[in-house]
């Protein structure tokens, strides 16, 4: 399982993880498709877990490799002081920019969705760029709750190309993969000094994009 490394330092590891990986264990994941357990081993030290990504979902990662860079970060996501933004193809137009402030609640059956006795949840999203029948967004979540972007982006009537969760028919738009990507992360490092990455799309990605782009072209 190769994942590529942005960077890395003694306190921490930023990596751009590929879509179909997890992040930790879970039931029926195998421990080839578990990024935590990989790191571990081509490292040969304890990896701690400060945030995830889903499990579909690409792009840029932080983790930590000792207890006091774990301290550091974790505060940090819990104060809302990092700053994210993800890229998504959405299905249809939502038009120039827009904020969704829904609560997210989880349900028993652990989907999430929208209901007044979930969490306070935010998310802004900017349109970069319209094709046919989808949109390319920046996405800019100010909190963290699961699965938040796709609940909100589903809420709204926009729901994120290739989800197999939020939308119908599932997956959306009839693409191979969840179409959401953790584009940049900005963190403060033990020395103070804040940093950001970014994680460059993976070819999936492009190769969609570009039958997105080529099949606007050929109805203008």
């Amino acid at each position: 399982m190769f994942q590529e490394i942005i960077y890395e330092d003694d306190s921490v590891i930023v990596v751009n993880k590929n879509p179909g990986i997890a992040v930790v264990s879970g039931r029926g994941i195998k421990d080839s498709e578990i990024l935590c357990k990989y790191l571990e081993q081509i490292r040969g030290i304890k990896i701690f877990t400060v945030h995830r990504l889903d499990r579909e979902t690409s792009g840029v990662i932080i983790l930590a490799k000792t207890a006091k860079a774990h301290r550091n970060l974790c505060l940090q996501f819990e104060k809302r002081e990092t700053e994210k933004t993800y890229l998504a193809v959405v299905s249809g137009k939502p038009g120039y920019s827009g904020s969704i402030s829904e609560p997210i609640y989880q349900f028993g059956s652990g989907r999430m969705g929208v209901d007044k006795r979930g969490k306070k949840s935010q998310t802004n999203y900017f349109v970069e760029k319209e094709f046919r029948s989808a949109s390319l967004l920046k996405l800019h979540p100010i909190t963290g709750r699961r699965h938040q972007i796709r609940v909100h982006m589903y809420h709204i009537g926009h729901p994120v190309l290739g989800d197999r969760i939020y939308g119908f028919p599932r997956p959306v738009g009839n693409v191979s993969r969840l179409m959401l990507h953790a584009h940049t992360l900005t963190v403060k490092l033990e020395d103070g000094i804040k940093k950001t990455f970014c994680a460059s799309t993976d070819s999936q990605w492009n190769a969609i994009m570009e039958r997105l782009q080529s099949e606007t072209e050929v109805c203008a």
